[in-house]
């Protein structure tokens, strides 16, 4: 009585070899990439101050949520804001402005603004934030 053999099989595939090879692909970039991009020099930012009453005078801008613009409490546009805010700077050097903008306001109607309230000399300027809530 002969036996046979039973016909070779062919190797099954393994990805063994290729999970090994993702895994120090990946501890190789974890190792050499950075999370965060850092500036060439050091960068302190700004502290908010919550608790502490908002500083008196001055004037207030407000910003609504659709980008419409508001000097203490009336509204008008920005070519007119910076005029009115100009020539009351112009009577009070040490003007303070206070920036209200609704949390919704596209950063497009805010920044514009503040950089042209330094251009005009403006050097107190307080934006308005509420604390997140507990």
């Amino acid at each position: 009585m002969k036996l046979r053999r039973a016909p070779p099989r062919a190797p099954t595939e393994t990805i063994v070899a290729m999970i090994d090879v993702v895994f120090f692909l990946l501890v190789f970039f974890m190792l050499i990439g950075r999370l965060d991009a850092t500036a060439p020099f050091e960068v302190l930012p700004p502290l908010g101050r919550t608790g502490t009453d908002l500083p008196g005078g001055g004037a207030m801008v407000a910003v609504a949520a659709d980008g419409r613009l508001a000097l203490n409490g009336v509204g008008m546009t920005a070519d007119t804001l910076v005029a009115t805010l100009t020539r009351l700077a112009a009577d009070d050097p040490a003007l303070s402005v206070r920036v209200n903008a609704h949390q919704a306001a596209p950063l497009s109607a805010v920044l514009p603004l503040l950089g042209q309230f330094e251009d005009m000399g403006l050097r107190s300027v307080v934006l308005i934030v509420s604390p997140n809530p507990p």
